[in-house]
């Protein structure tokens, strides 16, 4: 499990993030909501170390975040930030590599070669796997940089929007792979989402930040109610049930 204690961090004179504990457990999709400046992406950086925080504390497995080294932690978390800006032209296949690095440190093994093989089928990308990144789609991209984090072989995957700019069929293909990183292969997965009605869908934990502050958190029966939304984001929702997933519509 990763933990995190009372976790702040201030740009100039606010607090992006103040005061916040969340758990994030392993076979469980963790979804974090929030209005744009809730602080949901600082939080996840922070945790991962990728962000300095000003006071509080992260235990990944009972260990404070800080006395880990970096290639131990690389084994045990894997991030997939927000922009993913590629400069040099690689095939699928060469991306999800990169996943194996904290391993085979660039010389790849027979071991890791099964590693990124396995990667590849899981998340059906054997037929695309020689092509470039530039000719590919925005989901399908997307799905390659997820498979190198699967190859990262990590307990904890933290994905920062991954949904950003696609379409509706590639969104739902993503959210159910991110289910199944959870329930199959019994990983932590988080993720920054921006849609609450695949967060109501596709997790089975709910962390909604307003102004920096955790305001609410639990399943999605729990979090997924009219006037915590309309709290949080300071707008009329109603919630209703489609074969049992609660959906939100607005007005």
């Amino acid at each position: 499990m990763i933990s995190l204690k009372g976790l702040k961090k201030v740009f100039g004179q606010s607090a992006v993030v103040d005061n916040a504990s969340a758990d994030f457990e392993k076979g469980k999709v963790t979804s974090i909501i929030g209005p744009n400046g809730a602080g949901k992406s600082t939080l996840l950086s922070m945790a991962s170390r990728l962000v300095g925080k000003d006071s509080g504390e992260v235990y990944i497995d009972c260990k404070e975040l800080s006395e880990w080294d970096n290639n131990a932690l690389a084994k045990r978390l894997a991030v997939l930030r927000q922009a993913n800006n590629i400069t040099m032209r690689f095939t699928v296949r060469e991306m999800v590599s990169f996943g194996r690095f904290p391993y085979s440190q660039g010389k790849l093994t027979e071991e890791d070669t099964q590693v990124i093989d396995r990667a590849i089928e899981y998340l059906d990308l054997s037929s695309i796997q020689h092509k470039y990144l530039d000719e590919l789609s925005g989901g399908q991209r997307q799905l390659s940089f997820i498979a190198m984090v699967m190859a990262q072989d990590t307990d904890y995957v933290f994905l920062d929007e991954p949904l950003n700019n696609l379409d509706i069929r590639h969104s739902l293909q993503i959210m159910r792979n991110i289910g199944r990183l959870a329930h199959e292969m019994n990983k932590a997965v988080v993720v920054v989402i921006h849609d609450i009605n695949f967060a109501a869908c596709y997790s089975d934990k709910i962390i909604a930040l307003k102004k920096g502050k955790v305001v609410a958190q639990g399943s999605v029966e729990q979090v997924i109610q009219s006037d915590i939304l309309e709290d949080i984001y300071e707008t009329p929702f109603n919630i209703i049930e489609v074969e049992g997933k609660r959906m939100c519509t607005y007005y």
